[in-house]
């Protein structure tokens, strides 16, 4: 559902009984985008997505995934102070929540997000990845 943010609710009809599940949406995020070259847009869900999207392209990430990341993206942008965000801190975010889903996808968003021109910028960003999932298996053997 383009600009919208939910939240499920459990609940209990008052007559019967019946327990029963409600989804409750903020209708649209008052939110303006300041983009690299500074110009001022209106927060679009639908460019996150798009963006998010194309990163998965062929990946094994189920459209729950991305509402879900969409959708926490969205909660942490409501609970800043300010109405006016950076697009890199999106785009960080965005990376934050890729790099738990798929490492292919987080590549690809990472490509976009930091201008790689070439080869070797993969490469770093690959080894870095790399680098934190060993840090991540050893403590899991420790």
């Amino acid at each position: 559902m383009p600009d919208r943010v939910g939240m499920r609710r459990r609940r209990e009809c008052r007559k019967c009984g019946k327990r029963f599940t409600t989804h409750e949406k903020v209708v649209s995020l008052d939110l303006k985008i300041i983009k690299k070259d500074g110009r001022v847009e209106d927060y679009a869900r639908e460019k996150i997505t798009k963006g998010i999207r194309k990163a998965c392209w062929k990946r094994d990430v189920l459209q729950n995934e991305i509402e879900n990341l969409i959708d926490d993206v969205e909660l942490r942008l409501l609970n800043r102070k300010r109405t006016k965000i950076k697009s890199r801190g999106i785009g960080k975010m965005i990376l934050t929540r890729l790099k738990k889903v798929d490492d292919v996808a987080y590549l690809r968003f990472a490509s976009v997000y930091m201008d790689f021109e070439k080869a070797d910028d993969f490469k770093l960003v690959l080894s870095d990845l790399k680098l934190k999932r060993s840090k991540k298996k050893k403590r899991k053997n420790n």
